[in-house]
Formats: C-alpha cells, sequence, structure tokens
C-alpha cells in the first residue's frame, strides 16, 4: 500500500476531511502551492520597514540636513508614488475595480507612509497647529479616505478610519476631558460614526466590498470601549449590560450572515466581561475552576462553529 492509498483510506474513515486530502496529497505530489498571501504579508512588511528606515534616517541626521531638503525628499517621494498611482490606475467605479498590477497597491501604501512622515516631520520642526494637533491626524484621515475609494484599497481605508480614531482620542485631550470614562465615550461615539458611515455608503451603492471593513473596526473599538468600562469598578454597571448586548447582537448577525469573526468577537469580548465579574471575589480555587471550565467550553465553541461556517467567508 502506497502513500496515496492511505491517503484515501484515512479520507474514506473520516479520519481527516477532503480537503485535508487534496492539501495532502498536493504536497506528496510535489504540485506547487500559492504563495499569494504570504508574499503579500513580506511586502507589505517591507514598504513598513522602508518607511521607517526613511523616518529613522531623517531623525538621525536631520541636524545635518536642512529643512529644505527633508522636505523636499518627502514631497518628490509623495509626488511621484502618488503620480504613480493617478498613471496606473482605471478609471473611477462605484463598484469593485481590480488593481491594475502587483505592485500598485504597495506604492499607494508607501505613499501615504511618506504623506504621514512628512506631516509629523512638519509639526515636529515648526510646531505649525501646537495645540491643534489633532488636524493633523483629521487631515490624513479625510486624504487617505479619498485614496481608498478612488483606487479601490482596503489597507488604506483601515489607515483612515485609524487616523480618525486618533483624532476622536486627541479631540478629548483638547476640551481637557481626559478622564478614562470620558475617553471610552469617544471610543462608542467613533463606532457608531464609523458603523453610520459604512452603512450609508453601502446603502447608496458605493464601494459596498468596503461594509466589511468599517464593521470590523467599529466593532472592536465599541466592544473594547465597553469592556474597558466593565473593568472600572466605579462604572461597570452601566457598561456591562451595554457590553452583554453589543456581543448578542454581533453573534446574531454573525450566525445570521455567516461571519465568523463576529461570532468570535461577541463571544470572546461578551466572556471577558463576564469574567471580570466573577472574578473579582478572593476565592482563588473557585476562579481557576471557572477560568479552567468556562474556558474550555469557550474554545470548544468557537472551533465547533468556526469548522460550521467559517470558512464560507
Amino acid at each position: 500500500m502506497n502513500t496515496f492509498d492511505r491517503l484515501s483510506q484515512w479520507r474514506d474513515s473520516a479520519a481527516i476531511t477532503g480537503e485535508q486530502y487534496d492539501r495532502i496529497r498536493k504536497l506528496v505530489r510535489k504540485e506547487p502551492l500559492s504563495l499569494f498571501l504570504e508574499l503579500n504579508v513580506l511586502l507589505y512588511l517591507g514598504v513598513l520597514a522602508l518607511a521607517g528606515g526613511i523616518a529613522a534616517t531623517i531623525q538621525k541626521y536631520f541636524s545635518s540636513l536642512s529643512d529644505m531638503v527633508v522636505l523636499v525628499t518627502l514631497t518628490s517621494l509623495f509626488a511621484g508614488t502618488l503620480y504613480y498611482c493617478f498613471k496606473r490606475a482605471a478609471a473611477f467605479s462605484g463598484g469593485q475595480v481590480e488593481s491594475p498590477s502587483m505592485s500598485f497597491d504597495y506604492v499607494l501604501y508607501f505613499s501615504c507612509l511618506v504623506m504621514s512622515t512628512e506631516l509629523a516631520y512638519l509639526e515636529y520642526r515648526f510646531s505649525l497647529l501646537k495645540d491643534q494637533q489633532d488636524l493633523y491626524f483629521l487631515f490624513a484621515a479625510i486624504v487617505f479616505l479619498g485614496f481608498a475609494y478612488r483606487f479601490d484599497n482596503r489597507l488604506v481605508l483601515s489607515l483612515a478610519l485609524s487616523s480618525l480614531a486618533t483624532a476622536f482620542g486627541l479631540r478629548i485631550n483638547r476640551y481637557q476631558m481626559i478622564s478614562t470614562d470620558s475617553l471610552r465615550v469617544a471610543g462608542i461615539a467613533y463606532s457608531i460614526l464609523v458603523y453610520v458611515t459604512g452603512i450609508w455608503l453601502n446603502r447608496i451603492g458605493l464601494k459596498k466590498h468596503f461594509l466589511q471593513s468599517y464593521l470590523h473596526i467599529a466593532t472592536n473599538v465599541l466592544l473594547i470601549s465597553l469592556l474597558s468600562g466593565v473593568a472600572d469598578l466605579n462604572y461597570w454597571p452601566r457598561y456591562l449590560p451595554g457590553l452583554l448586548i453589543v456581543s448578542a447582537v454581533a453573534i446574531y448577525f454573525g450566525v445570521h450572515f455567516r461571519r465568523f469573526a463576529f461570532v468570535a468577537y461577541g463571544v470572546l469580548y461578551g466572556y471577558a466581561g463576564l469574567s471580570f465579574k466573577v472574578l473579582d471575589s478572593e476565592n482563588l480555587t473557585g476562579g481557576m475552576l471557572y477560568v479552567v471550565t468556562t474556558g474550555s467550553a469557550v474554545i470548544f465553541a468557537l472551533v465547533v462553529l468556526a469548522r460550521r461556517f467559517g470558512r464560507e467567508e
């Protein structure tokens, strides 16, 4: 009996699934495997490293370089990469548009990082906005959002939403509302804004495939904000019900629309919130027993759900 016969036997006896059989069979036959995802990750890491190298070089040698040299270099890089993107991009469409080349997305991402580096340098050297630094993040969010929709890039959309989140946090500080609870309220407000914006743009038919990015970011920020409130001894009664409700809603819609990630969000954040209150007691033995039993049950439930419909995403 050769290897292929054994694989067939394992598949027929349900020792391995049909998908596992196909994958192992390709490995045994030495068929080529797709490394598209791995290469994409490495390329994005390379872009980040390049942008980080530029920032580190500026930080180390800016004293020996004139501001004009630094700004002209950064502006030239930004203008050149942006020109490349507009030159190669397909015409704008409200639907999904394929990237014109493999390098296009990385050039666009690099362009955004260069712009961020230049804004940071301007503020560091000239303090143009002083106490209104949040406007830099707001400006970056608007520009990145425009790039995301013009070039149909969800990674740049994530940069835009991250910049907007930072602008929200800094805005709270500008009004001297620096308590932790105020930051939670800002997080909840930000989540609602992202939800409403994403759903509205989806309803009008503009880049409908972007909706998932809006929902993922808004859901995580909302649940993190509520969870931090549960961990606060002074405010937990007002946040725990909200956390459980949002977790239940995330689980319901995750199951309904077959999006396992949202089921996982609801289960994990809801479990963490309940665990904070259960483990408040000083009963160490009971706490350990709770963690072992309930933690195992949560992991088992997520594995079962993932096998049922997680792969269909």
